[in-house]
């Protein structure tokens, strides 16, 4: 593996208020592979490391990140509030981690994507992958929750791409405010219940917080999912 690898950031992306997507381009080298859904190990000289998982398909040009500001670990506070450039912030993939989404291995499958928040970031990766081989799969579903309705991210390409190329997308609210938000609420996996026996030959791919995932997989099992065929990337 050609790691380390200096990185430097290209573009940035104000998702939400509190989440952006950073893409990054080698310096000095060439981009290292990658699995859909696998977790890079980025360093910021002096500010420490953060896992953060790919955001881009391997396809992808460079690479992109979904990241939420957290003042509290220096590595996030140095990429969002330093006053360096973006590009001059010294930025270092040490390793990628994670087995990802071996999706190759499921052509034929309805593909059910399950994520909470910034968890979306290694199913987009996924997602983006999957489009460039769309007539492998059977359909391909999206289940997206977020606290409001400000805090979804990626929403354009949602709606201009994805929908386009024939993905579903469902997502939920667990604290709705206001009238903004006519769609439905709760968490993520209640979108489940209506959903899998809908399905042929299905696969989950599940990404959110230890709790999220763990409840997601007891509901899909109590729904008659094939343990085996729910997967997460890490």
């Amino acid at each position: 593996m050609a790691l380390p690898l200096r990185l430097r950031i290209s573009h940035i992306d104000k998702q939400t208020s509190g989440v952006w997507s950073f893409r990054m381009q080698p310096v000095g080298g060439v981009a290292e592979p990658f699995v859909a859904g696998q977790v890079a190990v980025l360093e910021i000289e002096g500010d420490g490391r953060s896992y953060l998982a790919f955001a881009g398909a391997p396809e992808d040009p460079g690479y992109e990140f979904l990241v939420k500001r957290n003042t509290a670990i220096p590595f996030t506070r140095t990429l969002f509030d330093d006053d360096r450039a973006p590009e001059e912030l010294p930025l270092v993939l040490r390793e990628i981690v994670g087995r990802g989404f071996p999706v190759e291995n499921y052509a034929g499958h309805d593909l059910v994507l399950v994520a909470m928040g910034t968890g979306l970031a290694p199913l987009r990766s996924t997602l983006r992958h999957l489009l460039r081989q769309r007539g492998d799969y059977g359909r391909l579903i999206v289940l997206y929750g977020a606290r409001t309705a400000a805090d979804f991210c990626y929403q354009e390409e949602m709606t201009a791409e994805w929908l386009e190329r024939g993905v579903e997308v469902r997502q939920v609210i667990s604290q709705p405010t206001g009238d903004d938000w006519s769609g439905p609420t709760g968490y993520v996996q209640s979108l489940l219940d209506n959903l899998v026996p809908t399905l042929a030959n299905p696969l989950a791919l599940v990404c959110g917080s230890l709790e999220m995932i763990e409840q997601t997989r007891e509901r899909l099992i109590e729904l008659g999912f094939d343990r085996a065929k729910i997967l997460t990337n890490y």
